[in-house]
């Protein structure tokens, strides 16, 4: 599959609609671009992402986020995202598509 070079700036448009005490994972963000398997891609796509992106809300499929953005637990928490003992983001009602 090829990556579409408008790839990260759909990836931005998906990420702006996600409402605030919402969660997405790097690989749902993927399969509703359209390519799915490509959340590693996502991930480089959220690390660049530009001032007003909402990218805290985006974690890992586990629910951990992103290495080394501490900020990102406090923004998360901010909006009411609960998080386990083991750090991660408790996904089991947070997963559902927005």
């Amino acid at each position: 599959m090829h990556l579409p070079a408008d790839f990260d700036a759909e990836i931005y448009d998906i990420v702006a609609q996600i409402p605030a005490g919402r969660v997405v994972t790097y690989g749902q963000l993927a399969r509703l671009a359209g390519m799915p398997g490509y959340a590693r891609r996502v991930g480089r796509a959220m690390a660049t992402a530009p001032a007003g992106i909402p990218s805290h809300r985006v974690v890992s499929a586990a629910g951990r986020t992103a290495p080394g953005w501490t900020a990102q637990r406090e923004l998360l928490e901010a909006e009411g995202i609960r998080f386990r003992r083991n750090g991660c983001v408790d996904l089991a009602h947070l997963r559902d598509e927005f």
